[in-house]
Formats: C-alpha cells, sequence, structure tokens
C-alpha cells in the first residue's frame, strides 16, 4: 500500500487485513504520489469466483485518486473535510477489493472494536431500529444481519447500564497475569506460573499496595462491579486468594455493588479449597472457559487439561453453590470445523451455564499462532466461521439466552465478532462497562489500564489540534518485575490523573 498522507493508512490497512488475513501487507507513505492510494493486490488472491489460488482479474495497482473519491462523497460534502476524505478512499477501496476478490466483510469498512457504541449513542438521540438498520448498512457497509444484531445488543446494554450510577460510580478490576500455560493464541500480557512462581507473593505485595492507594482514593464513591481477570486468578493457590480477597474486603464497601466476578478460567487451576476461598468472600460470578470441548484442539493450542476436568470443574462450582457461571468459546481454533463446533456446543448445552461468551479468533503479533498456520483461504475460513457463530447463536438461544454485549478485535479471523449470551438477569454489567466507556474503571496490576470518564470534556492529551476527550487513561506497565519495581510510579500516574 502506498499513501498520499500516513492519515489514510490505519483504516486501509485493516481493510486489507480483512480480505487478505494471511497476507503480509508493506505500507508506506509517499506525499508526492499522484493518487490517495494506490495498493497491489497478492498475486495468489481470490478471484471474482471465490477460488483461491489464481491472479486476480487485474493484477495491476487499485489506485484510488480525486474523481473517484469525490464520486463517493456524494452528498456528505459539508463534513469534516478530512474524516470525509478517509471515508470516501476507505469505501472505494472496499468496493474494489469486494469486486476483485468477489466477497463481502460483515462489517464493511468498520474497523473499530466498538460497533454497539454507534449503536448506543444513536439510540441515545432517539433513533429506533426501522431508522438505525438501513442507515449503519448504508453508512458503514454491513451487512443486515449485523446491523440487527448491534441495534438488539445496544438496547439490552442501556437497560443494564440504568442500574448503574455512571456519574458518582465506578469499577474496579485487578489483574492476576499468570497461567498454568499459555495458550498459543494468547496476546495478553500473562506469563507461565512456572517462570514466576518465586515472584507471586512480591507481585501481590505490590498489588496491594496499588489497590489500597485506590480504595482511598474512591472513598465516597460508588463501587458498583469488582472484576478479577488476568490471566488465570485462580493460578493463585488458596492462600494467596485469601490474601488477596481479604485486602479488597477491607479497602472497598459493598454498599453499591451489584457484581463480583473472579475469572476461574482455566479448569485445570480449580480446586474446592480455592472455590471455598470465593464463596468465602462473595463471588458473584466466574467464568470457567473451555474454548473448546475437542481434546485434540485443547492438545493444538497449549492447554493442559482433559475435556472432562472442564464438567467436572464445573459441577463441583454449581455444587458448592454458584449460580452465576460464564462459559467461553473460540471460533476458528485450528484444526476445527462445523462439526467439531456443534459437538463443542451439545456438551455445552448439557452443562447449562449462565452466560455464553463466543470468541473470533484473533491473532496478534504478541501470540505463538500465525495466520499461516491457520486455513489459508480467506473465503473458505470466512464460510466456516460464519457457519460456527451461526451454530453458536442458535444453541444460545436453545439455553434461553439473548445477546447483551459484542466486541471485535484486530486481525480477527473472518472479520467477524465476539459475542456474550446470557440468561435473563445473568449478563455481566462490567463486560458492557468495558466496551462502553459509560464509568470509571479504576484498574490494578500488571498491564492494567485505568479508564477515568469526565462529565464534561477536557482537550486531549498530546494532542496538538484541540482535540477534546471525555476519557483519560493511565496504563501500567505490563511486564510483572517492572511493575513491581516501579509500584509506586504506577500508583504516582494514578495520582496525578
Amino acid at each position: 500500500m502506498i499513501c498520499k498522507s500516513d492519515a489514510y493508512t490505519y483504516n486501509v490497512y485493516h481493510i486489507m487485513k480483512a480480505f487478505f488475513p494471511s497476507e503480509e501487507i508493506k505500507v508506506r507513505t509517499e506525499e508526492e504520489a499522484s493518487h490517495y492510494l494506490m495498493v497491489r493486490l497478492p498475486d495468489g488472491a481470490d478471484n471474482a469466483d471465490g477460488k483461491a489460488g489464481k491472479k486476480p482479474q487485474d493484477t495491476g495497482w487499485i489506485t484510488i485518486g480525486e474523481e473517484q473519491a469525490a464520486e463517493a462523497a456524494g452528498d456528505n460534502g459539508d463534513e469534516d473535510e478530512e474524516r470525509q476524505l478517509k471515508y470516501c478512499i476507505d469505501t472505494c477501496l472496499y468496493h474494489e477489493l469486494e469486486k476483485r476478490t468477489g466477497r463481502s466483510l460483515a462489517w464493511g469498512i468498520l474497523t473499530g472494536v466498538r460497533p454497539t457504541k454507534i449503536a448506543m449513542q444513536k439510540s441515545e438521540e432517539g433513533w429506533d431500529r426501522e431508522k438505525f438498520v438501513p442507515w449503519f448498512q448504508r453508512e458503514f457497509l454491513v451487512s443486515r444481519e449485523k446491523a440487527e444484531l448491534s441495534f438488539a445488543i445496544a438496547k439490552r446494554e442501556r437497560e443494564l447500564l440504568g442500574q448503574l450510577d455512571c456519574e458518582n460510580g465506578y469499577s474496579l478490576y485487578v489483574g492476576i497475569p499468570f497461567c498454568p500455560s499459555v495458550c498459543t493464541y494468547c496476546s495478553f500480557s500473562s506469563g507461565a506460573l512456572a517462570d514466576w512462581k518465586d515472584r507471586v507473593w512480591d507481585y501481590l505485595d505490590a498489588l496491594q499496595k496499588e489497590l489500597t492507594f485506590i480504595g482511598e482514593i474512591s472513598a465516597g464513591k460508588k463501587l458498583n462491579t469488582i472484576y478479577i481477570g488476568g490471566g488465570t486468578p485462580t493460578t493463585l493457590t488458596a492462600e494467596q486468594l485469601e490474601c488477596l480477597l481479604n485486602c479488597i474486603d477491607g479497602h472497598f464497601t459493598r454498599e453499591y455493588l451489584l457484581e463480583y466476578t473472579v475469572e476461574a478460567g482455566r479448569p485445570d487451576s480449580i480446586t474446592e479449597e480455592k472455590l471455598k476461598v470465593l464463596k468465602k468472600h462473595g463471588i458473584t460470578r466466574i467464568s470457567i472457559n473451555p474454548q473448546s470441548m475437542q481434546q485434540k484442539t485443547l492438545d493444538i493450542i497449549g492447554r493442559r487439561h482433559r475435556v472432562e476436568e472442564i464438567a467436572k470443574a464445573y459441577w463441583l462450582a454449581r455444587k458448592m453453590g454458584f449460580h452465576n457461571i460464564n462459559m467461553d468459546l473460540i471460533a476458528g481454533l485450528p484444526g476445527e470445523d462445523s462439526a467439531d463446533m456443534a459437538d463443542t456446543l451439545k456438551q455445552i448445552g448439557a452443562l447449562a451455564p449462565d452466560s455464553l461468551t463466543v470468541h473470533s479468533l484473533a491473532i496478534k503479533r504478541a501470540a505463538k499462532m500465525e495466520f499461516k498456520d491457520l486455513e489459508s483461504d480467506a473465503g473458505e475460513t470466512s464460510r466456516v466461521m460464519s457457519d460456527m457463530i451461526s451454530l453458536a447463536e442458535d444453541a444460545a438461544h436453545r439455553m434461553g439466552m439473548s445477546p447483551y454485549y459484542l466486541y471485535r478485535q484486530k486481525n480477527i479471523a473472518g472479520n467477524f465478532e465476539n459475542v456474550g449470551y446470557a440468561k435473563k438477569g445473568k449478563a455481566g454489567i462490567y463486560n458492557i462497562l468495558i466496551m462502553e466507556e459509560k464509568q470509571t474503571i479504576i484498574a490494578a496490576g500488571a498491564g492494567a489500564s485505568t479508564k477515568i470518564v469526565l462529565k464534561e470534556p477536557v482537550p486531549m492529551p498530546g494532542s496538538r489540534k484541540g482535540k477534546m476527550t471525555h476519557l483519560l487513561r493511565s496504563e501500567n506497565v505490563k511486564d510483572v518485575a517492572q511493575y513491581i519495581e516501579r509500584i509506586d510510579e504506577m500508583i504516582g500516574r494514578k495520582r496525578k490523573l
């Protein structure tokens, strides 16, 4: 890709990546270029019949210049000029790639991770479904199915967020960056426990210092949700969990608490002793995440446990009185087809969890897995992913669940999405908050990101163009050793914010 300005590169890169996920895409900027955008397709691109391995109809350059951009602008010439130009370039490129490959993308030209945020804004402005859906399809070239889904989820999110005090309330995130082993698809700032076993107590000491500070500065605010994630928090021993939860109990009031979640995550980290500790401290919601119920897949992705252990951990949690259990699945894992997903969903249905989160596989640079490890035919990948997602949606409905939150990730297989389904009264409120950014989330731990939601906009930090923002951020360092050694600096960042 050759762009006339680096202002165009972000969106067009991700649109290209969605059409050609397994290709390396090289980008350069040439201000003196004769066109806004020039793109050369890979020689092995799908042809117009959707068959891989043949050259596209035209192996020359796709060029987008002033004439094409002006034509795409249509009646929107009164909008911000730079923003409109980017939009025109995106739509021109999308239509050309759609023609060349014979494929379309379910989410059209949307490259952001929060499509429901657009639906939420329009809903708050008084738009109904009949007005929103065709506009969303036309404006962003999304499918009708995804437009309908976005509006339905935004409506449910508004109902759930109505329970919160978004102005005077806040949520607390606590990060535990350790796992029994690191899954090949994972890009989180977490590591295998064996690599850090001698420093876990040091980490907890630093974490408790940060939590103590947060508790002090948050006094007088209403704590609505607590989410302990990772990593896998239950990688900690029962004694370490007890220590952490005692710290939280000692510095935060539960007067306004609506939800207290701990990601139990990996079944090989769950024991009766640890579940007793969670129950003792009033945790109301846990996740036990299979990702797949196919043993061959678990072995490939580095999850060192048996399928039977998933069911065992689940029934143990039920026996001990946990009445809100979430389970995560990933569509598109290597070697899996629609039949594997159908079998996994059948086994999950027999367990009957209270909520189900269905992720589309996303592979980022920090992960061990690469797109080349998957099906190289983008068209076939998209078809299989679509089947898997439809199967999951049908299974969730059979289990009495409705979709309640949605988000997307960069480099997601098939350009699809992640959707959370839940039974009535079992939706994860924190999951909505992290997507819609309606309430302040104060985060502790390595790699944790604090987001302060403001009532009035302020100048965006570092912006040279006077841009305004309602959201301020404070990032903790990701490396565990650095977090331990620099904990006073992390606290200082929060103090300043």
